[in-house]
């Protein structure tokens, strides 16, 4: 009986165990409740009807309006250089002088001989003067003695009435050479004047002057310096200075095939000089109106005014070129929209119930950080900005207005 009883007494534990067991194997085997997930939260913008302008950006490097060597018509030596590197001339101002001594020599001798054919000239005017005086009496004598042969016969020898007419005759002769003889002497004077004159023509040129107003950006020769005549291509003739003008500097644009019908002379553009920090006014004065095959754009000049030579050549500016101006017309950021650039463009635009709808778009002009919509957007309607890796069409969302900067299409605070 007593290994009955503790027979018992083992066994009841497991008894009481049993229920508790099934229990917990029960509550270990249930089913957890599903949670539902929460709709995704985009930043939207709001397609907006506005005035937008069309612009393009370029970089150029300033170059001056006008920029020479200066060299000499006539080959000496340089007697004096008044300028230097840096300075500011004058247009017409004297640079330098040069010292051609063979050349005073020759205009001292073209000098004398232009005396010399003045003083003909002079003498052959008075031979002229006598010979027409001569000619005047040869011609009165021979009327006279013919009339009274005409009106008194017999009483004038019809000899000396043709002796008259042979003086007559004579005189005129002598008065032909004389008029001839001067006209030579004219011709031969004016020769002489020219000759003299192109040797000062050529003597001036010993003079070197500004041929405008600039600056200074080299000098190649000193006194003393043998500086040859620069008339031919072929001569390594040197320089003696390099001028440039600056109060108006020049930009040359390449502007891409894309604007070019927009580009037309007169036009003005903002010129942002990044080293010194300032925004300049300039103006298209010219194109080249062809298209280089290579690059596909066409160079387009910009004219700076720098009356205070603020800008430096060799500087380089960003130049925004104004195509055109669009009033009143739908637009949405650039990064509402994607397929830009290709025929396929569209956006994921949110409804009145948070609902996205991917719609095709048909987009116009592009600015910094808008795009014109032609069709498939309306004023007032919502789109997703920013990514729009995994949204679906008929996907649920939840909105969030993002805000923009002027002149950014980056969100800020999204």
């Amino acid at each position: 009986m007593k290994n009955s009883g503790h027979l018992v007494k083992r066994r009841v534990p497991w008894l009481l165990l049993g229920p508790l067991l099934g229990s917990y194997v029960l509550c270990s085997c249930s089913t957890p409740s599903k949670t539902v997930e929460a709709p995704r939260v985009v930043p939207v913008a709001t397609a907006t009807q506005s005035d937008l302008a069309q612009d393009i950006v370029l970089t150029a490097e300033f170059i001056p309006y006008q920029d020479v060597d200066l060299m000499a018509k006539v080959a000496g030596y340089v007697r004096t250089i008044r300028v230097d590197i840096g300075d500011h001339v004058g247009e017409g101002q004297l640079l330098a002088t040069l010292e051609v001594p063979e050349m005073q020599n020759e205009m001292t001798k073209a000098e004398a001989a232009a005396k010399a054919a003045a003083s003909d000239v002079n003498t052959a005017r008075n031979n002229l003067d006598r010979a027409k005086a001569a000619y005047d009496l040869a011609e009165i004598s021979y009327k006279r003695i013919e009339d009274v042969s005409k009106k008194e016969l017999g009483l004038v020898p019809r000899q000396d009435v043709d002796v008259a007419h042979s003086r007559e005759l004579e005189a005129a002769a002598q008065l032909s050479t004389e008029q001839s003889s001067l006209q030579s002497a004219e011709e031969r004077s004016s020769v002489a004047r020219a000759e003299l004159d192109r040797l000062k023509t050529m003597y001036a040129y010993t003079n070197i002057t500004a041929p405008f107003a600039g600056v200074v950006t080299k000098r190649y020769a000193n006194i003393g310096s043998m500086i040859q005549a620069g008339i031919s291509s072929q001569t390594q003739a040197m320089p003696l200075v390099r001028l440039a003008q600056d109060n108006v500097l020049r930009l040359m644009l390449p502007v891409p095939i894309s604007a070019v019908p927009q580009v037309h002379a007169g036009q003005i553009v903002d010129v942002n000089v990044l080293t010194l920090g300032k925004t300049f006014p300039g103006k298209v004065t010219r194109f080249a109106n062809d298209i280089q095959m290579s690059t596909r754009t066409m160079d387009t000049e910009v004219d700076v005014p720098n009356p205070k030579l603020t800008i430096v050549p060799g500087m380089y500016a960003e130049v925004r070129l104004h195509l055109q101006a669009l009033k009143n017309v739908v637009s949405l950021p650039l990064d509402a929209v994607d397929g830009l650039g290709t025929e396929a463009q569209h956006a994921y635009q949110v409804d009145s119930k948070n609902v996205i709808h991917l719609v095709s778009l048909k987009v116009g002009a592009e600015t910094d950080t808008r795009v014109q919509i032609l069709s498939g957007a309306h004023a007032g309607e919502a789109f997703v900005v920013g990514r729009h890796t995994g949204l679906a069409d008929g996907q649920k969302v939840t909105p969030r207005q993002a805000e923009y900067d002027v002149d950014s299409t980056q969100k800020q605070g999204s």
